[in-house]
């Protein structure tokens, strides 16, 4: 993983995190006045992370990872409205999330099948989902599985309605003045609506969790190549390469915004 402020802003919003021991890894872009959105991308990254290292499965046996996943932004959330409210210069601070949780299901024992029917019929279930994605706001995940890159996550923001609306085209929405106004944040409301979705990885796919500040300067095709040169099974300098390649084009292409990134592989 790898975050830098961009060309433009003297400042960095972002915040990235990772607890490989719990499954979990997060990107927030915080906003907010003055220094308020650093301090909210962090609070929510370090609450995140704290909160599901603490109801982990050996904690909560019964508690299904998605649950977990919730409440731990739920918490963020929390925090962050709530220290906003305490400290008026912090006021309307807040910030998008996208967020990983790995949480594999232990191998069920299988009954021998019995002598006396042979021929009964098996039932085959689908594999359960494994890998939960969460997110608020604009900020994004990609998955690349074989050649193909796959956008997950659909943005939070007005243009992205506009476009599903038929208001706008995808085009358009790049040059929107509109485009910075996101529609779901962590810690700018009491409650906070969370988009979770289940899903299977499979040996060999990349995930990819990034702020906006990758996206305004990169195409999917941009952002496809830079991950095509890393091979299967990915290894951990290729991986952090690739990081700092997709900041390095980001910035080349403009660097408006702060760019963060976080590569996670499964082997």
């Amino acid at each position: 993983m790898s975050s830098h402020p961009g060309r433009v802003r003297k400042g960095n919003e972002d915040a990235c995190a990772a607890s490989p021991e719990a499954g979990a890894y997060v990107v927030c872009d915080g906003m907010g006045g003055a220094a308020a959105g650093e301090v909210a991308s962090h609070l929510a990254a370090e609450t995140f992370l704290s909160q599901l290292r603490s109801s982990g499965s050996d904690a909560n046996p019964d508690q299904k990872p998605q649950a977990r996943l919730n409440a731990a932004i739920h918490a963020a959330n929390q925090v962050i409205f709530q220290k906003a409210h305490l400290e008026p210069e912090l006021s309307g601070m807040g910030t998008t999330l996208v967020a990983l949780l790995h949480s594999p299901v232990p191998p069920t024992p299988q009954s021998p099948q019995s002598d006396s029917q042979p021929d009964a019929p098996i039932t085959i279930r689908p594999a359960p989902p494994t890998l939960w994605l969460a997110h608020v706001g604009d900020s994004r995940c990609y998955r690349r599985r074989g050649r193909e890159l796959t956008q997950l996550t659909a943005d939070h923001s007005l243009v992205e309605e506009q476009i599903r609306a038929g208001y706008i085209t995808e085009a358009e929405a790049m040059f929107s003045p509109m485009r910075n106004v996101i529609t779901r944040a962590v810690g700018s409301q009491e409650h906070v609506d969370v988009e979770i979705q289940g899903h299977r990885p499979r040996i060999g796919d990349l995930y990819l969790l990034a702020s906006d500040g990758l996206n305004r300067e990169l195409s999917s095709d941009d952002i496809a190549m830079v991950l095509s040169n890393i091979p299967t099974p990915a290894t951990e300098p290729y991986l952090a390469a690739a990081c700092e390649s997709l900041i390095k084009a980001a910035n080349h292409n403009g660097g408006h915004d702060n760019i963060t990134v976080l590569l996670a592989a499964f082997l």
